[in-house]
């Protein structure tokens, strides 16, 4: 295999438990990887954009729960 054909990686953010990053595959399509435990969810950017709009909102509301 040849280095065009793999993704290019770069890490978004990570704790001792989860890591989130992103890949820019040989077509130039960006992905966006979430990993918890074994399970690893995988979106696009559209998606990508929706999950960090969901994750905004339970900050939110969780926020105006502990005050």
């Amino acid at each position: 295999m040849t280095d065009s054909l793999e993704p290019k990686t770069e890490i978004i953010g990570e704790t001792d438990n989860y890591i989130s990053w992103k890949s820019k595959e040989p077509d130039g399509e960006v992905l966006y990887h979430i990993e918890v435990n074994n399970v690893t969810l995988h979106f696009f950017t559209e998606e990508w954009q929706e999950f960090l709009d969901l994750m905004r909102m339970l900050v939110n509301r969780f926020d105006k729960q502990v005050k």
